[in-house]
């Protein structure tokens, strides 16, 4: 790692360290870890009740769908925690001028823009995910060894890393929009829906384009099926962070073009 990489890595958790103190100056900071703890345990009730109240679907039982699905929302909270300021880019700093004065400082404009918000209550996502999907493994007597464990972190960082693409994007495209456009919503909030849907009943239009344009299988149901040894390919199940990986560079190639081509507000 460079010099440079790591006073730019000192300078992002600095910037996170001041939003985390601020934020905890209210006395009522818990209450919003409280909200969000209802709204990521709430969310999946549907599915569980119908399990539930239908049985299983073949072989998939409530089990099956929760491991699949808790790595995919404890990727969504990660990035959510940790690239939020790319999340309110398009409002916060590109449609109010401020994202000039990021320009005339002699910094990363990934991590001024990256950290620029962090919300603590955001961490109770990813960590009631990992405990979801702790809970599902021990339902489907899944024994953790060293392989599988490094199988399970690789998808949380490239799961991460995906989904940090995706806030990027959104920014990149905000410099030719003015504004977030509505349908990113579809590979945010929305995409980690489709866990929830087993792999082998999905249809195969959803199977390229969360295969392919948004690696959501890669980081979730493949690593899920190296873990569990469903009848796929091992080998799928490290596919993860690679796929993560491109597509934030993609990500990252549509920002730089923005940059390049945005105009200043003038104020």
């Amino acid at each position: 790692m460079s010099k440079n990489m790591i006073a730019e890595s000192k300078i992002y958790f600095k910037y996170l360290r001041m939003h985390l103190l601020s934020g905890m100056e209210y006395k009522g900071w818990w209450l919003m870890l409280i909200q969000v703890l209802v709204v990521v345990v709430s969310d999946p009730i549907a599915t569980v009740l119908l399990f539930s109240r239908f049985g299983n679907i073949g072989e998939w039982s409530v089990a099956h769908i929760i491991l699949v699905y808790s790595l995919a929302v404890a990727s969504f909270g990660l990035a959510e925690s940790f690239c939020r300021g790319f999340d309110y880019f398009p409002w916060h700093l590109l449609r109010s001028g401020d994202f000039d004065r990021l320009l005339l400082r002699p910094r990363s404009l990934f991590v001024q823009v990256a950290a620029s918000r962090f919300h603590l209550h955001r961490l109770v996502r990813p960590i009631t995910g990992i405990c979801a999907a702790g809970w599902a493994l021990h339902e489907l007597g899944v024994q953790l060894t060293p392989g599988k464990t490094v199988i399970l972190i690789m998808a949380l960082a490239g799961g991460c890393v995906m989904y940090c693409g995706v806030f990027v994007l959104t920014s990149g495209l905000a410099f030719f929009t003015i504004k977030g456009l509505d349908w990113i919503y579809l590979l945010t909030n929305a995409s980690y829906q489709i866990t929830r849907c087993p792999e082998p009943y999905m249809p195969r239009v959803l199977k390229s384009v969360f295969s392919f344009m948004l690696p959501m299988l890669f980081i979730s149901f493949y690593p899920a099926a190296a873990v569990c040894g469903w009848d796929y390919p091992a080998w799928l199940g490290y596919l993860s962070l690679p796929a993560g990986a491109a597509f934030l560079g993609l990500s990252l190639l549509v920002w730089r073009i923005g940059v390049r081509h945005y105009k200043s507000t003038g104020s």
